[in-house]
């Protein structure tokens, strides 16, 4: 039988410890927003053919600072820049044209501070939601102890994906929002597996202590999480390299994945007996007080 729970302290230390630089990260440089979050403009040229994503990229260079392009379709160019001017998209769409007979300006749309604004309360709103909906299904089927230590190991999974894209300077859009509400949701089933899991042995082993019956749960299913992570991986590493169109999607999907498995087997769990030794011994000094 695995020991996880009796080394809990070096699984939160390690957590930890990459909790506070992110946080310091967060504090000193904060996040790279992308268009969608701190507004901007939106180009879609239609190329005609297969193009060369990094011939396009030299040619935006002279015109913007802080771009970002991705290849639709393998025929397209979604262009999203904070600081391109009429002028400038006029003499982009003029050299693409050059070099790519067949391009032609598709859409043109400007994205306001306002609107970026909204939109990043509207995704904070999301995740909070989500995790208040949890909170109270994890209680309903299970116990409120369990449905803190599942949220906690959530705050967990977002803090560690914010810290990988502040030290990294990686944008964040509205693909970060959609990957991190998908990786929550993740998170929970593979948590939620362990807690099944917790609850049928109680049946069976109501004379073993909280901490051996968490370590024999997570020893029964921890061959199921790494797996599944490891096909999940799989398949996510195929889709960054190979697509490259939503690689804004995928990318934080890799980190999440990682994160949610590692929290599911050493963070969750762990929480729920710290919780259980908690109120029995708020309970075993209230019954001392009342003697």
């Amino acid at each position: 039988m695995l020991k996880i729970v009796e080394r809990r302290k070096i699984w939160f230390a390690i957590s930890l410890i990459i909790i506070v630089i992110g946080l310091g990260s967060l504090f000193t440089r904060g996040l790279e927003y992308g268009i969608d979050f701190k507004g901007g403009t939106v180009v879609d040229i239609s190329m005609g053919k297969d193009f060369n994503k990094e011939d396009v990229d030299q040619i935006i260079k002279k015109y913007s600072k802080d771009f970002q392009t991705n290849k639709v379709n393998n025929t397209s160019v979604e262009i999203k820049s904070s600081d391109l001017t009429q002028n400038s998209i006029s003499e982009i769409t003029k050299e693409i044209k050059t070099k790519y007979k067949d391009s032609n300006l598709t859409n043109q749309e400007s994205i306001g501070s306002s609107i970026g604004t909204e939109t990043r309360v509207k995704a904070i709103q999301a995740i909070i939601i989500a995790n208040i909906i949890i909170l109270v299904y994890i209680g309903m089927r299970f116990e409120f102890k369990f449905g803190f230590a599942a949220i906690c190991a959530l705050v967990h999974d977002v803090l560690i994906m914010l810290t990988v894209y502040s030290i990294f300077r990686i944008p964040v859009d509205s693909s970060f929002i959609a990957a991190m509400l998908t990786v929550i949701g993740y998170s929970m089933s593979d948590t939620i597996v362990v807690f099944d899991r917790i609850r049928e042995n109680q049946k069976y082993m109501r004379r073993v202590d909280v901490v051996t019956l968490a370590d024999a749960s997570i020893t029964q299913t921890i061959a199921r999480s790494i797996n599944t992570v490891l096909t999940v991986l799989i398949t996510l590493t195929a889709v960054f390299v190979f697509v490259p169109s939503i690689r804004n999607f995928s990318k934080p999907l890799l980190v999440g994945i990682v994160s949610g498995c590692y929290s599911s087997i050493f963070i969750a769990s762990p929480l729920w007996v710290v919780f259980k030794k908690m109120a029995a011994n708020k309970k075993r000094r209230a019954l001392n007080t009342a003697k």
